[in-house]
């Protein structure tokens, strides 16, 4: 399952690249907007790997490398992931600060909502993000993405948006 955009080759991330996912994570920037500014382990990152190959494997979604075509360069992550409970997965991201304002997010996640929609027949996509991530708001906006709710957890405002297949 390798998709490709205008600029971009997104791949399922597999678990012998256990070492780059773990620095992704390790990052300041993406530990403050997608980690709570939490640590992962290098254990918890093969834990997260391992979930990823079931979810392909039986689900057919995940996790995909988010790859410039010219260089060839990871700038980070897209795919749908199972969070608070949804009935289906959501849509996530996260990009390394030198792929930031560039729209990469922006279209790395519609390739995947197209793939929802077409492919995994999904009637809507899902995503969430923490209030003070400004960004992934426009982002969200971008997609087309309502808000549609605000839940407390764990002591955060958190943003909930969704997307209608209209077809």
């Amino acid at each position: 399952m390798i998709f490709e955009t205008q600029r971009l080759i997104l791949k399922p991330i597999l678990e012998s690249e256990l070492n780059t996912l773990h620095k992704i994570f390790a990052d300041s920037h993406i530990r403050k907007y997608l980690c709570d500014d939490k640590i992962f382990s290098w254990q918890q990152i093969k834990e997260m790997l391992q979930h990823n190959q079931k979810y392909f494997e039986e689900e057919r979604f995940g996790l995909w490398w988010i790859r410039e075509k010219e260089e060839d360069e990871i700038l980070g992550f897209v795919g749908l992931w199972r969070f608070f409970d949804e009935k289906q997965p959501q849509l996530i991201y996260a990009l390394l600060p030198k792929a930031l304002n560039q729209g990469y997010a922006t279209e790395a996640a519609r390739k995947i909502i197209k793939y929802c929609f077409d492919q995994l027949g999904y009637k809507y996509v899902v995503a969430s993000c923490d209030r003070p991530n400004l960004e992934s708001q426009k982002v969200m906006k971008r997609l087309g993405m309502k808000q549609t709710t605000e839940k407390n957890i764990e002591g955060k405002a958190v943003l909930f948006f969704r997307l209608e297949n209209r077809q």
